[in-house]
């Protein structure tokens, strides 16, 4: 049996720009996870750290995909354009996630367009010298069909949440999912305004509020931008039984 070879202590190289934090959030992605620092270098080695403003296009659907993404702070909103000019949300991407690396290992097009929606700061890996390098080492190559698996069953769970909960099933499932493990009372902040949210879970604005509205019912409270939940165990039963993914 072929030996998994380690990457040559010479073609390390720590991408610039990148802090101790950065790195224990690299290795905490599906991508990355369980790699140590020589190896985490030497497949981000040919990668960069950009800052990007509200409202940049890191690219547009059909452009042709060479990079693929990290989001090391704030969000990135993936969307499509229908044919009569709506746009329909298809993820957004907050921090400790990664984006379009299927796209970008195929060398095709990316069949989204990327919009920062909050100042973001990004790693920017090159696919084709990642690729390369993963080759090398059969683990690495794994690693990036668990971080795809892990991606496509992210989507399944959306598509099945948009074709099979209400409203307001779909908007307690959101909210459940800013909670993360804890329980009992909390309050969380909507990482995005109303109106992508809405987007976001495949509702108008309207039917947003009148979600928003029957969840009161169960005691929650929204002020601006901050929800209060007396009860995180009611509101995910509100929510039915599959988890949703942001």
């Amino acid at each position: 049996m072929l030996k998994a070879q380690s990457p040559p202590a010479c073609e390390v190289r720590i991408p610039q720009g990148l802090g101790e934090q950065d790195l224990d959030l690299l290795r905490a992605i599906p991508l990355f996870h369980g790699l140590d620092l020589q190896d985490l270098f030497y497949l981000t080695g040919d990668a960069r750290v950009t800052n990007e403003p509200a409202g940049a296009m890191l690219f547009f659907q059909g452009d042709e995909s060479k990079n693929f993404f990290v989001v090391l702070s704030g969000s990135v909103k993936l969307h499509r354009v229908t044919p009569d000019g709506n746009e329909s949300v298809i993820s957004v991407v907050q921090r400790g996630e990664s984006f379009a690396e299927a796209a970008a290992f195929e060398s095709g097009a990316y069949p989204v367009s990327a919009a920062v929606i909050e100042g973001a700061r990004l790693l920017i890996v090159p696919a084709q010298p990642f690729i390369d390098k993963a080759l090398e080492d059969r683990r690495l190559a794994i690693k990036m069909l668990t971080a795809m698996s892990c991606r496509l069953r992210q989507l399944v769970n959306q598509v099945e949440d948009l074709s099979l909960k209400s409203s307001v099933e779909r908007l307690a499932t959101y909210l459940s999912s800013l909670c993360g493990d804890t329980s009992g009372c909390t309050t969380v902040r909507l990482p995005l305004d109303k109106a992508l949210i809405a987007r976001h879970l495949g509702m108008q604005p309207e039917t947003l509020s009148r979600s928003l509205a029957r969840l009161r019912k169960l005691g929650i409270e929204v002020d601006g931008e901050l929800v209060r939940i007396p009860d995180i165990d009611v509101l995910r039963r509100a929510s039915g039984t599959s988890s949703y993914t942001t």
